[in-house]
């Protein structure tokens, strides 16, 4: 049997705790942000260099074929929606409605090495 002594146990505790704070904290980072932008699916976000939708059929069918739909914003920002739950779900069918159109969302904007997650908690056509 090993023993452990009382003063390292509780070393380890606490390493343990902080870690689980840190944990908490970095779960609820999200940033309350209004976007507006196009929905259009990642893949054409990302490599063909638009600055809007190509147009409303085209975003569908690629999301229909699963491509993610995204939030492009008018300075190139992308944003990708993402679940609040666990385990997390596509956002595509919320997006869906909105494919190929002008978007405000208003949601948590997660940030991690200059990607944007966001969880939307509000979406509407923009006119």
């Amino acid at each position: 049997m090993v023993s452990v002594s009382r003063g390292f146990s509780s070393v380890i505790t606490a390493v343990l705790m902080c870690g689980l704070m840190g944990s908490a904290k970095a779960a609820t980072n999200g940033v309350e942000v209004t976007v507006s932008g196009w929905v259009l699916d990642s893949a054409c976000a990302y490599t063909k260099g638009l600055d809007k939708s190509v147009g409303v059929e085209c975003a569908k069918a690629c999301a229909r074929n699963g491509s993610p739909l995204v939030i492009l914003r008018k300075d190139g920002t992308i944003f990708l929606p993402i679940d609040a739950n666990t385990p997390a779900a596509s956002m595509n069918a919320k997006l869906m409605p909105f494919a190929g159109e002008r978007v405000t969302v208003v949601g948590k904007d997660y940030v991690r090495n200059g990607s944007h997650g966001l969880i939307i908690e509000k979406i509407s056509r923009l006119q």
